[in-house]
């Protein structure tokens, strides 16, 4: 419905005919209102449970019923079935009616729909001769922010934040006197001004209410293409991109503005394996003096770790790459047992309390971030995302974008459930719902849009513990992925070709779960359970749904989950996000490349992975032509960007340690890298390496990138020719 809270009628105990008599009122604002050609935007769901003080309440029925099919002024009465047998059956009158235009302030980007909300302060005292502060109460508005609060009277002030359209109503629950409950209407409270009120109860209690409307400006963004930092900043960097490309490519005369091409780096992660490659590929790019053509960098897993530390430096790519690889050595080659020794066991501990004490969820994966600052660093860093501005100041590096998947936290895998999520140093957000967050503010509490409780920053190792997050994956998730390349294959594409993503799920009237349901059912959340699930503050919550939303091109591009047409159970209705490291659906960043607002020309893929030199690709292939994204799958087409692939492979570097170098029998053990799915020393699940063995992966990748020189300079070529052919005439 227009608001996702829920309502529950009064028991009726021992009764197998129960009646209950009550009304519950749902307001729809007109761009959430029913729609024919599309109903399912007002669904309500009625559920009926037997209540059990034993064993828990058991379900009876559940049924969505479509207030789509509703006329203005009409009064419907509906009956369900209790079971297929027909025995037994639900009555329920439905009453749709036309209110008033209030003239109510809300912004959507036609995906997402944000109101303006009202505050609610309120404050409780004892009017009797004989007062007690031990009086326990629990106050509630339905659907606000807050949720339910309880406290012992006169001991402060509640607050409650709630969309202002709402025609809700504050709820005094008296613990002492359970069959006592106050209600007040917050539409008899005017805006702005102290309102008291005296309830005659065997309490004797005093009311102090106050309503005031907050800012309307939002501190989500709603919209879809880059923000006005990141327009800015390709602006700059189209000046250091136009210099490059005459270098590189020998122009006689200048690059025009409209012929620059949007040239990105895709990484994919891979432990230390793929951060030791991206800084050598990176440092072969800089060697042909092809790295200032570059405009993005993309991350996921392990090459995030390299991202993180090359953009601690404001000025890295301006610079040589040694002195930065060499500070890489010292860290992947060191001994890595200190990292759980107990004085850094204590640390941890220190460090997770205070992070808990200002108001960031508890979660497993924040422990394992403070491991991997300490395998990658001797001291802790206190380097930020935002930091990383300053590194984009005029233009001297790429932009570089983090990729992490949002799931749910139970009842789905990965593979039914995962919404690509990004970051980079202006703001962090969702493509496929176009909502975003200036950076500074992941992790900080927000309600329908607006800034609740703003926390601390946190330090970038926080951010890598997320974007490396191999912990939240349930048991389905890591049986799928230990499967034989080829059984993986075979199940990706057949699960691909089930998942239905086009129809919204029909109105459905579902059975009570019998035992075999039952035994079933538990299984089922034995395997998708996440015991270790990561836990963020979720930016989206609150916001609602446009009637339109499903039709909407850019949230139909990234529609990729079983639950996209059943908008109450989407990520604005979750508390908190669960986000994992993206190799859990396809080991790639190339997503945000993709969006078409970014416009990219040339994305030169670095893949990391040790079996299948081209899975990865294929797979983001199969997943671009399923979401109807412009990619390359064999020939290139229009719209598409061109992909020159580096796996990791050395064929050729057996025999030369540079283009046109042939090794001299004495060196020959040198171009011998070990690169096996099974044995390789580069295993994701090693953390430390050999002083040879980074030296060869390093000499490795920096060979590969050097030895294409030829085809990148055709790259680019090719992508200014295709500028030019773009321009008007």
């Amino acid at each position: 419905m227009a608001c996702s809270h829920r309502l529950q009628t009064r028991t009726v105990k021992n009764s197998s005919s129960p009646v209950w008599n009550q009304s519950f009122h749902f307001r729809i604002h007109r761009q959430l209102k029913p729609c024919h050609s599309f109903p399912l935007q007002n669904v309500m769901e009625l559920k009926v449970f037997d209540r059990d003080l034993v064993t828990g309440d058991d379900p009876v029925l559940s049924v969505l019923f479509d207030a789509g099919t509703l006329r203005a002024g009409e009064f419907r009465r509906e009956s369900f079935s209790l079971s297929p047998q027909g025995e037994g059956r639900l009555e329920v009158e439905f009453c749709l009616q036309s209110l008033a235009d209030r003239g109510e302030w809300l912004v959507s980007n036609g995906v997402l729909v944000a109101w303006e909300l009202s505050c609610l302060h309120v404050q409780l005292e004892e009017t009797g001769d004989q007062k007690s502060s031990e009086h326990r109460v629990q106050l509630v508005v339905p659907g606000s922010c807050e949720g339910p609060q309880e406290a012992s009277v006169g001991t402060g002030t509640f607050h409650f934040h709630c969309p202002a359209c709402w025609e809700q109503e504050l709820s005094i629950h008296l613990q002492d006197a359970p069959e006592e409950q106050l209600k007040v209407p917050l539409s008899a409270l005017p805006s702005g001004q102290v309102v008291r009120l005296v309830f005659p109860t065997s309490q004797e209690l005093a009311s102090q209410g106050r309503k005031q409307a907050r800012l309307r400006e939002l501190a989500v963004r709603l919209g879809f293409g880059p923000c006005a930092e990141e327009q800015a900043f390709l602006s700059r960097r189209k000046q250091v991109v136009a210099a490059a490309l005459r270098q590189a490519l020998q122009l006689d005369g200048d690059v025009q503005e409209d012929e620059i091409p949007v040239v990105a780096i895709m990484a994919t992660g891979g432990g230390i394996r793929a951060m030791t490659s991206l800084y050598g590929q990176l440092a072969g790019l800089k060697e042909l003096g092809l790295l200032d053509c570059v405009s993005y960098i993309t991350g996921a897993s392990g090459s995030t770790w390299a991202l993180a530390n090359l953009y601690e430096d404001t000025e890295w790519s301006q610079k040589d790459l040694a002195g930065p690889t060499e500070l890489l050595k010292t860290q992947v080659t060191k001994n890595k047992l200190g990292v759980l020794a107990p004085s850094q066991l204590q640390r941890y501990r220190q460090e997770l309390a205070e992070r808990a004490r200002l108001g960031y969820p508890s979660c497993f994966t924040n422990l394992w971030a403070l491991i991997n600052e300490a395998l990658l660093h001797d001291e802790p860093h206190d380097h930020k995302l935002s930091d990383q501005r300053e590194a984009l100041s005029h233009g001297q590096n790429p932009l570089p974008i983090y990729c992490a998947l949002n799931t749910k936290g139970q009842s789905l895998t990965t593979f039914e459930f995962g919404e690509w999520c990004k970051f980079s140093p202006y703001e962090v957000g969702f493509p496929k719902y176009g909502a975003f967050i200036p950076s500074e503010l992941f992790g900080s509490e927000f309600f329908m849009g607006q800034l609740m409780k703003r926390l601390p920053e946190s330090c970038i190792c926080f951010l890598e513990g997320i974007w490396s997050n191999l912990y939240a994956a349930n048991l389905q998730d890591s049986l799928y992925w230990a499967s034989e390349p080829s059984q993986f294959w075979d199940r990706w594409v057949r699960n691909q070709a089930n998942l239905d993503k086009e129809q919204v799920p029909l109105l459905k009237i579902e059975e009570p779960p019998s035992t075999a349901g039952g035994i079933a059912e538990f299984f089922t959340n034995l395997l998708t359970w996440r015991p270790l699930a990561q836990a963020t503050h979720n930016f989206l919550r609150g916001l609602h749904f446009h009637k339109d939303y499903f039709q909407h091109p850019h949230f139909s591009t990234w529609k990729a989950t079983t639950l996209d047409g059943l908008p109450n159970q989407l990520t604005p209705s979750e508390p908190h996000l669960c986000l994992l490291d993206v190799g859990y659906l396809i080991n790639t960043s190339c997503l945000p490349l993709l969006q078409p607002t970014r416009d990219v020309d040339l994305i030169l893929s670095l893949d990391y992975n040790l079996h299948g030199a081209f899975q990865q690709l294929q797979l983001l292939g199969r997943f671009c032509q399923e979401q109807g994204i412009p990619f390359l799958p064999i020939s290139p087409s229009p719209g598409a960007p061109v992909v020159p692939h580096f796996p990791l492979v050395s064929d050729s570097f057996r025999e030369y340690s540079a283009p046109g170098v042939r090794r001299p029998p004495e060196e020959a053990a040198a171009g011998e890298v070990n690169l096996s799915s099974s044995d390789s020393p580069y295993h994701y699940t090693k953390v430390t390496y050999s002083q040879e063995d980074v030296d060869k992966l390093l000499h490795l990748t920096h060979y590969n990138v050097c030895n294409n020189q030829e085809q990148l300079l055709e790259a680019l070529r090719q992508a200014v020719q295709r500028r030019r052919q773009r321009r008007p005439h």
